[in-house]
């Protein structure tokens, strides 16, 4: 299926973005340019060897103020925008979609958006995620009571069920598990694969339960 163009993922997210009090769009920009700080030094000291105080140096705030921002040097890795924006695109999505279609056409448009201008970071970050044992624990829980308990909520809300409901807890696994199946893939070789497209096979596929 075909993918959004990238101008109209790029703007779903300004503008959801400008949308946020002026606070809050200060707080987001400290808390990018950190991150960016962060990934480089990341990539060029290695991940055990980078330090809170060297982050907070290169970004030229205090370790104080890092903490204030993420609670961890993991969740400098972990934390990103897109949750509340799935959150709001799904709700946008006809009410006649099932669930699973409706979320494959928001993640078609976030991935449109992210290969368009976050492809690099979002590589190191994903490749961080993969290689460092730390992570790899934080990311299970972070997705948990996270991304999982986003999705659990808006198939609750589509499905007219809990959001406890076995069976919606076990799709939402599900689709995590797919997503990360792509991920993973193409961690493998990025300069060869289209991360958009892996995502919205292994969803197809998904969606077709699976056949072999």
């Amino acid at each position: 299926m075909s993918t959004s163009h990238p101008e109209h993922a790029i703007d779903r997210l300004e503008e959801r973005l400008a949308r946020l009090p002026l606070r809050e769009r200060k707080k987001l920009r400290t808390r990018r340019a950190i991150q960016d700080h962060a990934l480089r030094l990341f990539t060029e000291q290695g991940y055990d060897g980078t330090t809170v105080e060297q982050i907070a140096a290169a970004a030229e705030i205090s370790p104080s103020t890092f903490f204030r921002y993420f609670p961890t040097k993991e969740d400098v890795v972990l934390t990103d925008e897109y949750d509340p924006l799935i959150a709001e695109m799904f709700r946008e999505q006809p009410p006649e979609t099932p669930p699973l279609e409706a979320f494959r056409a928001v993640i078609r448009e976030i991935m449109t958006q992210m290969q368009a201008v976050d492809l690099p970071a979002t590589r190191t970050r994903l490749r961080l995620m993969a290689e460092v044992p730390a992570l790899r624990g934080r990311m299970a829980e972070t997705m948990r009571v996270g991304t999982r308990a986003v999705l659990s909520e808006l198939v609750a809300e589509r499905t007219g069920r809990r959001g406890d409901d076995p069976e919606v807890e076990t799709f939402s696994w599900a689709v995590l598990g797919v997503l990360q199946a792509a991920l993973y893939r193409w961690l493998e070789n990025p300069e060869e694969l289209d991360l958009a497209a892996l995502i919205d096979r292994n969803l197809e596929f998904l969606g077709r339960g699976c056949p072999l």
